[in-house]
């Protein structure tokens, strides 16, 4: 169903294409139903018709986020290049004829990674996700008229946190730590993700 709904998205007319967005709190299964989709669409209509385009490559590095003091709110809104990801998203809508490299975030190196990802001349349907795709904060606001369609991806807390504490976990924090960060950081972020629902087109449940 849901890949039957995001083909019917790609544009009839040649040379067009459409950007489909999914927001979503921390660990709502964003990036798992993105891929899925992209996979769904390519399997019906032809390799590299769609292309998965994540927010989260435009994470701020390591670097930059302690040099703003701001690592410890990694995931937040201002953690990200938000102006960066605005001026992708233009460019995926107007070019059509070269390559489109795109960054990616590595969670083993929590870091992003500069072209990490591409999307090549023949795509029609781009599907990018994020925490803060319908967010009103300063340049967030921007991301929505960029969209053809924007969905909101939910999952319970209880199973959202479950997969929080084992991402954190496998990337490098003890329990305790991964619980502390989910508490300080995690659940703040998601509550301002929630709260921005209302500017999506639909919603759809994820769980485990």
């Amino acid at each position: 169903m849901l890949v039957e709904d995001a083909i019917a998205l790609v544009p009839s007319i040649p040379g067009r294409r459409a950007l489909l967005g999914m927001a979503g709190a921390p660990a709502a299964g964003k990036s798992t139903l993105a891929r899925r989709l992209v996979h769904g669409v390519n399997a019906r209509l032809g390799a590299d018709m769609a292309a998965y385009v994540p927010m989260d490559g435009f994470h701020l590095s390591n670097a930059q986020l302690a040099r703003l003091g701001r690592a410890g709110r990694k995931g937040a809104p201002d953690t990200f290049d938000v102006d960066g990801y605005v001026h992708l998203l233009r460019r995926l809508r107007s070019s059509h004829e070269r390559p489109v490299y795109v960054p990616e975030f590595d969670r083993r190196l929590e870091e992003p990674i500069a072209a990490g990802l591409v999307v090549l001349p023949q795509v029609r349907l781009i599907i990018t996700e994020g925490n803060y795709l319908a967010d009103d904060g300063p340049g967030w606001e921007a991301v929505r008229d960029l969209l053809d369609e924007l969905w909101f991806v939910d999952a319970p807390r209880a199973v959202r946190e479950r997969r929080l504490l084992r991402r954190h976990i496998r990337g490098g924090r003890s329990e305790p730590e991964a619980h502390a960060f989910i508490a300080s950081s995690e659940r703040p972020n998601a509550d301002r993700v929630e709260a921005a629902r209302a500017n999506c087109n639909r919603v759809v449940t994820t769980r485990e």
